[in-house]
C-alpha cells in the first residue's frame, strides 16, 4: 500500500477555491482502480492550508490514476508545500 500525505499552503483567500476545484477529482479518484481513499480538504485550524491524503493499494494504481486524474488548472499563489509518498509494508488495527 502507499500513503500520500502532507499539505499544501495558499494564500487564505484562494484556499476554499483550491478545495471546491478538487471536488470532482476527489469523486472520480475514489472510484478508481486501487484507491483506497483520497481527500483534499481544508485545515480547520490554519486557514492558508490544505490537507491531501490519498491511500492506494500500489504503485500500477497510483500511476495509472495519474495518467488520467487531469487535475484543475488554476492560476494561484502557492506558499509551499509539505507532501511525502510512504510505502507500507504492514497494517494492523487501530484498536486492540
Amino acid at each position: 500500500m502507499i500513503i500520500i500525505a502532507g499539505y499544501f499552503q495558499l494564500n487564505a483567500s484562494d484556499r476554499d477555491r483550491f478545495v471546491d476545484a478538487h471536488v470532482e477529482l476527489v469523486v472520480r479518484a475514489r472510484q478508481a482502480e486501487g484507491c483506497v481513499d483520497l481527500a483534499i480538504s481544508a485545515d480547520p485550524v490554519d486557514p492558508t492550508r490544505v490537507n491531501n491524503y490519498e491511500l492506494w493499494d500500489n504503485e500500477d494504481d497510483l500511476l495509472t490514476w495519474r495518467s488520467v486524474a487531469n487535475p484543475p488548472r488554476l492560476e494561484l499563489d502557492f506558499q509551499g508545500s509539505h507532501l511525502a509518498k510512504y510505502y507500507i509494508a504492514k497494517t494492523g488495527p487501530v484498536f486492540g
